[in-house]
């Protein structure tokens, strides 16, 4: 992350996102031969021995270079998408538009109530039985169990998470990169899913 000023002089928190080789379609999917509509993007270019044989195959039928990571797209028309097609982000996007931005949160290991969930924690002073144990977690004899979902201590983050409605404030050609106001999930160097905006009444119907 890095502070962005904008002509006005205003500064802007933003996200500096990069792009390695790739962005490229490998798949056209359609109703008559899928059910559906949608485009598969690959990204991340890499050498041949390291994907599978059935890997390689399905992206050589596209014609596409080996990638590793594959993800898919839903779309209402898909005439404007080719196999071994290269996407341009700056022609996908503009600056001020909104994204939505899908990763993989930072983990954070086994932690307790606390830091996990936000519990308050008792009286830290001596006489004090309970400072950061998690106390009661059932009624007793009725039920006899502890109810599913209950909040108790375990493994945080590495989950998917998605950020909605982040803008879009520079898109620099020169250095490759697309800077997006505000915090995306994951650290530096994860690998991000950028889409537009689901909106109701502007890209979704409101029926």
């Amino acid at each position: 992350m890095m502070s962005y000023f904008q002509a006005d002089g205003e500064v802007v928190p933003v996200t500096v996102v990069g792009f390695k080789e790739g962005n490229i379609v490998t798949q056209v999917k359609t109703e008559a031969t899928d059910g559906y509509s949608a485009v598969q993007v690959g990204y991340q270019r890499v050498r041949d021995r390291k994907l599978t044989k059935p890997e390689m195959g399905h992206l050589q039928k596209a014609g596409a270079i080996a990638m590793r990571h594959l993800q898919e797209f839903r779309l209402l028309s898909i005439d404007a998408f080719q196999p071994n097609q290269r996407l341009v982000f700056d022609q996908i996007f503009q600056e001020g538009d909104l994204v939505d931005v899908s990763g993989t949160t930072i983990g954070k290991g086994f932690q307790g109530g606390i830091k996990r969930h936000n519990f308050k924690r008792g009286l830290m002073t001596h006489g004090s039985k309970s400072h950061r144990q998690l106390g009661s977690i059932g009624a007793g004899t009725t039920p006899g169990r502890v109810y599913k979902g209950k909040k108790m201590p375990g493994r945080m983050g590495g989950t998917k998470r998605k950020i909605r409605k982040l803008k879009i404030v520079k898109i620099d050609k020169d250095l490759n990169v697309v800077m997006i106001k505000g915090a995306v999930p994951g650290k530096p160097g994860n690998l991000l899913r950028i889409t537009p905006a689901k909106i109701v009444g502007k890209n979704i119907p409101k029926n």
